[in-house]
This record gives C-alpha cells, structure tokens and sequence, in this order.
C-alpha cells in the first residue's frame, strides 16, 4: 500500500513538472518520423513539444544604399512578421529549436529586405526613384519569403526615403516643387481651356436657339402678311362690288331722270343749286327765271335753267303725245 501511494505521487509530480498548458497564442510542435506536426489538446510535454507564439514580431532598419551615379540615399522600413502555419518545418530550419525562432527569422528577413532595396535602387536615377516604386518591388520580392523563411509577412512600410547629401535632397525637393506648380499651371490653363469650350459650346447654341426663333417669327410673320392679304383682297374685292352697286343705282338714277326730266326739280342737287342762287349779286327772294335777270347770273344759274327748260319741255312733250294718241 506504501508503494503505490509513493508511485502516484511520483506520477503527480511527473505531470506536474513535465505537462504545460497551452496558451491562446501558442502553437505546440512535436516532431514525429513524416515531420513536424502540431498538439491540438490542452496540455503537452515540455521536453517532448516547442510551443511557437502566433503574435507578430516588429522591426525597423535603415538600408544605405545607392541610385545609379553612386548617389548615397537612406531608406528606413517599418516590418511586422508572424509565423507561417503553413511553413513551420521551414521556420525551425531558419530560426532554430528556439523560443525567439520568429525573431530569427526576422533577422534573415531583413538581411533579404536590404538585398533587395540596394538591388533596385542602383537600377534607376535618383530622380526616377520613389517611396511608391521601392515598396511596390518589395511586395514582389517577399512573396517568397513564406517558402524560404517560413514567415508571413503581415506589414511593410517605408518610413522615409531622402538622399544622404543635403545639397541633392534639396535639389530634388526644389525639383518636385518645380513639377507641382508646373502640374498645377497645366490643370489651371486645361480649366480655363475646358471653360471656353464651354462657353463657345453655350454661344452657339444659343445663336442656334435665336436663329430657330428668328425663323419661327418670320414663318409666324409671312403667315401674318398672307392672311392681311387675303383680308385686303377681301376688302377690296367688297370695295369694288358696293362700287358697282353704286354705279348701277346712279345709272338707273341716271336713266330714271333721263326719262322723266321733271323729277330734276326734287332732286337734292336742285335744291342746293336753289340756295345757291340766294347768294348771288342779284338774287331775290323769289327766283326769278326772266332773261333779264339770269344775263346777271353766274354759270350755276344758267346750268339751273338749262336743266328746269329742258324739264319743262320734256313735260310738255309728254303732255302732247299723249293727246295726240
């Protein structure tokens, strides 16, 4: 009985100093005959297991390079790293059967990372250079870093990217002001190019619109004048029938005196001609028809006589033939 109280305590003290438990952020390897495999339980051993964190690992680095020409520049990257799950038997190649393999690795990482910036910078003039082109290379250089470092690169950024000599740091930021405000003068003239397009766009189609208008009022106008026309036409064609209407009653009127030439004496005409005569030199109050008196008279008198003389013969001639019938 003694010695299986002393065998489980030894157990327990077993497990106790050997078993872990495994953290939220930790990924426990085993190494087995196929390879590197992981623990998926709670606990494991500690002399059998590597526990790996999943946590990221930060770096910085300044990389001293040069562009074509020898023209020394500083560029500064910001890095963040994590294991690759998918390439743990790589990561324990690189960083080792140690706790800090990430760090390891990240170091590696920056050794390929300064490689790789000396490597594109000594391609091209310093003034071709930039942030943007040195990060976008970088992006395509890491690509391979899963299968070469088993690391899966999480963030890269470049901090900074100036010359080392002052004097062509300056000479390219006198030059990238130079390029703003000529980028700048060019967006202003295209503007102002874009609005006179505009505006002469809106002119002619405005003196389109007026001249359409202008059409408009001359066709509306010609129709105006055509149907004043047709009413003057009609005016006149009116004008002329009341003429001959006219005409024919004064002919008839004419005809109806001509036969009957008695009648002159109720004529308006003989009337006026009557109070005519009342202001001649020697007119009275009776209308005197003697020889005498009409010698004295005006021309109107003597036409007033030949009228009354030639009705009165033509009543008595009326007067004859009907007694002679």
């Amino acid at each position: 009985m003694e010695v299986l109280i002393v065998v489980l305590v030894l157990v327990a003290v077993y497990l106790v100093v050997e078993y872990r438990v495994r953290k939220p952020d930790q990924v426990i390897l085993v190494e087995t005959r196929t390879g590197l495999r992981t623990r998926t339980g709670r606990f494991y051993p500690r002399h059998f297991s590597f526990p790996v964190t999943r946590t990221t690992h930060s770096f910085q680095t300044t990389v001293e390079a040069s562009a074509r020409g020898n023209l020394d520049l500083r560029v500064k990257l910001a890095v963040a790293v994590a294991a690759s799950m998918d390439h743990l038997s790589v990561l324990m190649r690189v960083g080792g059967w140690h706790v800090d393999a990430v760090a390891r690795a990240a170091k590696e990482l920056e050794v390929l990372l300064h490689g790789f910036v000396k490597e594109f910078t000594e391609q091209l003039p310093i003034e071709q250079l930039s942030s943007e082109k040195i990060h976008q290379y970088l992006e395509q250089k890491i690509q391979s870093s899963k299968a070469t470092l088993g690391l899966d690169v999480v963030t890269l950024a470049i901090q900074s990217f100036e010359p080392a000599t002052p004097q062509i740091s300056e000479a390219l930021r006198q030059q990238e002001h130079a390029r703003i405000l000529e980028q700048t003068e060019t967006l202003n003239q295209k503007a102002r190019i874009t609005a006179a397009r505009a505006k002469l766009a809106a002119d002619e189609e405005i003196a389109q619109m007026e001249s359409e208008l202008e059409l408009r009022r001359l066709d509306l106008r010609k129709a105006q004048l055509e149907k004043e026309s047709v009413l003057a036409d009609q005016r006149v064609t009116d004008e002329l029938k009341r003429s001959r209407k006219r005409l024919d009653f004064e002919r008839d009127e004419l005809e109806l005196l001509k036969n009957n030439p008695e009648l002159l004496m109720l004529t308006p005409q003989a009337a006026r001609l009557a109070e005519a005569s009342q202001g001649l030199k020697n007119a009275r109050t009776v209308i005197s028809l003697s020889p005498q008196d009409l010698s004295q008279g005006s021309e109107l008198l003597n036409l007033f006589q030949r009228l009354l003389h030639t009705a009165l013969n033509g009543g008595k001639e009326k007067k004859k033939d009907a007694r002679d019938k």
